[in-house]
């Protein structure tokens, strides 16, 4: 059951000068996240590991989930609530083996055929995107758009989280796409005050049991 409809994804180089990621991440919780998926690339093992164990801590004190990106053996490790894989990770179908029946996985996607092939392999949620151009995305070619995003919400069999560019002024243009689940990184992190981004956006978004 994904009963979330934010979906807060790490990225500490985009956080601002002298701004820590987990008194962000923990702000972040405090207006009202309730999934966190901890993706930092470059980081060893080793040296994800403390930080992976500190979000653990901090989303079970706020009931929320912690998702690792990739890393299955690190979510084993410090208990998380499951992976969220990508492209070049291992096929959903193989994580579910390794994980078994309870841990959540998402998959990123940006194709319907990628949707069904997550949802065939065993994924429990997918992102879907860049719908709009973000520095971060633009390696997988140009945006979405709405449009397809559209498409994509009203004929998945999973639930689906917009992803790209998603912005507190976007909501509503994500919303008449019929669209009730966000993921994004700068929206929160790099908001002058995390705790009333986060807040602010759940509202704009409404009860995520009603999501699509």
């Amino acid at each position: 059951m994904i009963d979330f409809n934010l979906y807060l994804i790490t990225d500490r180089k985009q956080l601002p000068p002298g701004r820590n990621l987990v008194e962000t991440v923990a702000a972040a919780l405090e207006g009202g996240v309730r999934a966190v998926q901890l993706r930092e690339r470059g980081l060893s093992a080793a040296e994800l590991y403390p930080l992976a164990l500190e979000l653990r801590e901090l989303t079970t004190r706020h009931g929320a989930r912690l998702l690792i990106n990739d890393r299955l053996d690190v979510a084993l490790a410090v208990g998380a609530d499951g992976v969220h894989l990508g492209g070049h990770s291992l096929p959903v179908a193989a994580a579910r083996k390794i994980l078994g029946p309870d841990k959540l996985i998402g998959a990123s996607t940006h194709r319907p055929e990628e949707v069904i092939a997550a949802q065939r392999g065993g994924a429990d949620f997918v992102t879907f995107g860049p719908v709009f151009f973000t520095p971060s995305k633009a390696a997988f070619g140009e945006p979405v758009g709405p449009g397809r995003l559209s498409e994509v919400c009203a004929a998945s069999p999973l639930p689906v989280f917009a992803l790209g560019g998603v912005t507190l002024e976007r909501l509503p243009e994500l919303l008449s796409a019929g669209s009730r689940r966000v993921a994004l990184i700068s929206a929160i992190l790099t908001a002058a005050d995390p705790t009333a981004a986060a807040a602010t956006i759940l509202a704009r978004l409404g009860n995520p049991s009603s999501a699509l």
